[in-house]
């Protein structure tokens, strides 16, 4: 795992906060970790993952609302992981947003 205070470390923080059954974009957990404009790190650090880690990574989908990975490369076992929490994933390795993504609470004023 990364350093504490890592930027790594910063985003796998953000991925634990996403529940089970619901997702984010790759942009949410960059915006979650202080890191905004920054979705591509986020996807350098969940391609950095060792096997077996407990982040939860498969929750992470692109803006489109689509699973990013080819079925070769994961895409098969991230689909299989939101099936199992109770993602509905189309054929085509979409998500519908509005209904799984998650939104964090703003803080009130």
């Amino acid at each position: 795992m990364a350093p504490a205070g890592s930027t790594y470390d910063r985003i796998y923080r953000a991925v634990r906060r996403i529940p089970s059954g619901r997702v984010a974009t790759y942009g949410d957990i960059a915006e979650l970790a202080g890191l905004p404009g920054r979705a591509r790190q986020v996807g350098y650090a969940l391609h950095a993952l060792p096997v077996g880690s407990t982040v939860p990574w498969h929750r992470i989908i692109n803006a489109g609302g689509r699973i990013s990975l080819p079925p070769g490369s994961g895409g098969l076992e991230q689909r299989f992981r939101l099936l199992k929490e109770g993602v509905r994933v189309d054929p085509g390795g979409r998500v519908n947003l509005g209904e799984h993504h998650f939104r964090r609470r703003k803080p009130p004023r």
